[in-house]
């Protein structure tokens, strides 16, 4: 048996009287591709900072290949939620994605061709060649999206941990982005940890969801969590889950109560 690469164990996460989760347990192996998902304010974003090793947990721990978090873990990588770049920042989108592999140290980096090398092959895997040299405050949100993904897997991580990777994406840039994430854990054994309000452009590679809600969680495969019966549950109101074409659409009973799971599956 593959040890995890991920391991949650009795993890409590709160701000002073509200908690997030508690007596969370997941483990999460290499290639495994999970999908979380919830309503704003349910502790997605916070999940990540805490494996990140930014947020502290309220009880229990989170280990990373059998050792505790930190900070700084270059087995780990990392992309944020989509914002758009500054137009006056010099930083071309080579140097960008090359802050994956030293962005952490102190004083400029030190030219290596063993480096550049690296730099230029994962612009090719994410089809970014053609941009090595732009500024990245003149790239297109999918663009942008594009190196953020060459920065989190330069250093060939163990864990990718993805915060709503396709927001503010066309269909089509959706696609690519997810195509390359899966393309990662294929090709590099990665797992990743996708947070997003719509699951349905991952679905295809999804094979479990960790789905957080009022303080509670589900953890299963898509067809074991997105049900009505397990939803209904953890919203403590009737909730519907309808399948069409393949894509899944979540409807509240109750729209004035149960508006944030409507929306995340806008």
């Amino acid at each position: 048996m593959t040890a995890p690469v991920l391991q949650i164990r009795n993890a409590t996460l709160g701000f002073e009287e509200k908690t997030l989760w508690s007596n969370l347990n997941l483990d999460v192996q290499p290639r495994e591709f999970i999908a979380v998902i919830g309503a704003n304010g349910s502790g997605k974003t916070s999940l990540l900072k805490a494996i990140l090793g930014e947020m502290k947990l309220t009880s229990g721990e989170i280990r990373i290949d059998q050792k505790l978090v930190r900070r700084g873990n270059h087995h780990v990588g990392y992309i944020p939620q989509h914002r758009s770049s500054d137009p006056s920042v010099p930083l071309l989108a080579k140097d960008m994605v090359r802050l994956g592999i030293d962005g952490d140290r102190f004083g400029l980096p030190l030219p290596s061709r063993k480096t550049n090398a690296l730099v230029t092959s994962v612009l090719a895997e994410v089809d970014a060649s053609h941009l090595a040299n732009k500024k990245v405050g003149s790239l297109s949100g999918g663009e942008l999206q594009r190196l953020r993904v060459g920065q989190a897997v330069v250093s060939s991580p163990d864990l990718i941990l993805a915060d709503e990777p396709l927001s503010a994406l066309d269909l089509h840039q959706q696609k690519v982005v997810a195509d390359l994430l899966n393309r990662q854990r294929e090709e590099h054994e990665a797992a990743v940890l996708f947070v997003t309000h719509d699951v349905n452009p991952i679905l295809e590679y999804v094979d479990r969801v960790l789905y957080l809600a009022n303080g509670k969680f589900r953890i299963g495969t898509p067809d074991e969590v997105l049900r009505s019966e397990v939803l209904t549950e953890l919203y403590d109101t009737p909730v519907d889950v309808v399948r069409n074409q393949g894509r899944i659409v979540v409807v509240g009973t109750n729209d004035e109560h149960h508006h944030h799971a409507d929306e995340q599956w806008r």
